[in-house]
């Protein structure tokens, strides 16, 4: 499908608050023709095979667990659907343990769960790619368990007013990957984060190039890029603004604060740019690392006050 830019999600959602589906059956299977009622109709009438779910534009209280299958979610038009706050087993609107899903032009708001997890997204297993999509308001946006066979892409999408310290609670986070094999993130904006990290990651490679993360907004939040235990592969080309309302304002990106477990010498930071969004008083440093490991930092545009790297 073609990009959509992310100021266009944006822009569909006020008009959209409130609006029920226009049509009995909303959601079809591309493949077959076949209607249904329910989202979770339409997951199971695809079981075990592939297929493409077009939903229609329409706010929908409802949610769905896959358990097989490789299925694409698709907006019948960009912008145009919505998921609003109900879950599934306590977790997200969509819990994807199946080989492999796509999610297109859908909008995911307003997701809480006792446990403080409640996500648009949470992915138990298997291959996953997200376009075009916007994640706000929720408790994290997307959440993973771990998979180190698969593949996570995220591209064009919004993640915005996502996460959580409160409650005693651990904290949640705008995107936490798990033991995945690649994250790839791309053309994506994560903004106004309401705490923990814009991504936190424990894939083994990365790949997270041309996004912005503007934190002018954000309260109580912690690190831009998380990688909790090392990775190998390529951060570059990222726009980085630090806000003023931080839990900690100590590092934009770390390497393996929660212990090493995979090798970060080949990993490549670079072309990027980090700056404060303002006068703050205060210094950071762009790369924090726990390891003996020497990532390859070239060519960043760092503001006077971010420290290029330390050792911690």
């Amino acid at each position: 499908m073609r990009h959509i830019r992310p100021a266009l999600l944006l822009a569909a959602v006020p008009a959209l608050l409130g609006a029920a589906p226009n049509q009995p059956n909303p959601f079809s299977i591309m493949e077959t023709g076949r209607t249904y009622r329910t989202l979770a109709d339409a997951v199971a009438a695809v079981g075990d095979r592939s297929g493409t779910i077009v939903i229609a534009p329409g706010t929908y209280r409802q949610c769905a667990v896959q358990q097989a299958g490789s299925i694409t979610y698709r907006a019948q038009r960009p912008g145009s659907v919505v998921f609003d706050g109900v879950t599934c087993e306590g977790k997200a609107a969509l819990v994807l343990r199946g080989r492999a899903a796509s999610v297109e032009a859908i909008i995911f708001q307003n997701m809480r769960v006792p446990d403080g997890n409640g996500a648009g997204i949470r992915l138990e297993r298997g291959n996953l790619t997200v376009s075009a999509s916007l994640f706000r308001t929720s408790e994290e946006g997307i959440l993973t368990h771990d998979d180190p066979q698969s593949t996570i892409r995220i591209d064009h999408s919004i993640f915005g007013k996502l996460g959580r310290c409160d409650r005693d609670l651990d904290c949640a986070h705008s995107l936490y990957v798990g033991h995945y094999g690649h994250l790839i993130v791309t053309a994506t904006r994560f903004e106004a984060g309401q705490g923990g990290h814009y991504v936190k990651s424990r894939a083994a490679r990365v790949t997270i190039t041309g996004n912005v993360f503007d934190d002018r907004a954000g309260h109580l939040t912690n690190y831009m890029i998380d990688l909790s235990n090392g990775a190998s592969g390529l951060i570059a080309n990222n726009i980085m603004v630090q806000g003023r309302d931080k839990d900690n304002y100590s590092a934009f990106i770390t390497i393996a604060p929660e212990g090493r477990e995979w090798d970060s010498n080949s990993l490549q930071i670079r072309d990027n740019q980090a700056s404060f969004g303002g006068d703050y008083g205060r210094t950071s440093t762009f790369v924090a690392n726990w390891t003996n490991d020497r990532p390859q930092i070239i060519g960043n545009r760092i503001t006077t006050g971010i420290k290029v790297t330390d050792r911690r």
